[in-house]
């Protein structure tokens, strides 16, 4: 089962409250003005800051 776009077209950033753009198989959100990746588990984005990956850190790809 694939990720709402529609929904996901309402997320923001929560630190910058930036666009989100869906990085490596649908595994993370990533925002390019605050350079972090919040990860998606279960089909569920991990919204909080806490939770972010800086990009350089990512085990994944940053392409779609």
């Amino acid at each position: 089962m694939t990720l709402n776009h529609e929904l996901l077209n309402l997320l923001a950033c929560p630190k910058c409250k930036g666009d989100l753009a869906l990085v490596d198989r649908e595994k993370g959100l990533h925002c390019s003005k605050c350079r972090l990746i919040y990860p998606i588990r279960d089909e569920i984005p991990i919204m909080l800051v806490e939770e972010a990956v800086e990009e350089t850190a990512w085990e994944g790809s940053l392409k779609p």
